[in-house]
């Protein structure tokens, strides 16, 4: 059976945090599926298709990662997919006092699948997408926090 896991995000933007977490996580899996998440409640600064485009980009080397967007709940896309995994990076304690409630919830849900926690690189703990759209909303330069492909 393939080792498929699903990285679930707003990815609003994909900062080198999340590209560090699926390329540590490469050889953990067959195939990882980075599932930008569709929510129409939530103001994004990046356009669902622009978050797309740019992950593409990222990984266009690398074929056992896919890109694609959903919606809902994503131990539902993890069944629909046949992923057996759900990938989590975690940069701090709180972070992981966030993301335990929802794995137990998703197990409770699927119990097939299993969350998968990875740890940030110290380098990149202070790394978040809400704090690069700060800085960008401010006029100030986020480059260094962002894969190369991903162009403001």
């Amino acid at each position: 059976m393939k080792r498929i896991a699903v990285f679930p995000g707003s990815f609003d933007p994909f900062t080198i945090g999340h590209e560090s977490i699926v390329c540590r996580s490469l050889h953990l899996f067959d195939e990882i599926v980075v599932a930008v998440g569709k929510n129409s409640s939530k103001a994004n600064m990046f356009s669902l298709e622009q978050r797309i485009d740019w992950i593409t980009a990222i990984f266009k080397d690398v074929p056992s990662v896919k890109v694609t967007a959903y919606e809902g709940l994503t131990v539902n896309f993890c069944k629909e997919i046949g992923a057996g995994f759900i990938l989590r990076g975690l940069r701090t304690s709180s972070d992981f006092e966030y993301e335990r409630p929802i794995a137990q919830m998703n197990k409770s849900l699927s119990y097939n699948v299993e969350t998968i926690f990875v740890t940030a690189l110290p380098e990149h703990v202070a790394i978040s997408s809400s704090i690069i759209r700060d800085i960008l909303r401010n006029g100030g330069d986020a480059s260094q926090f962002v894969p190369q492909a991903v162009k403001f």
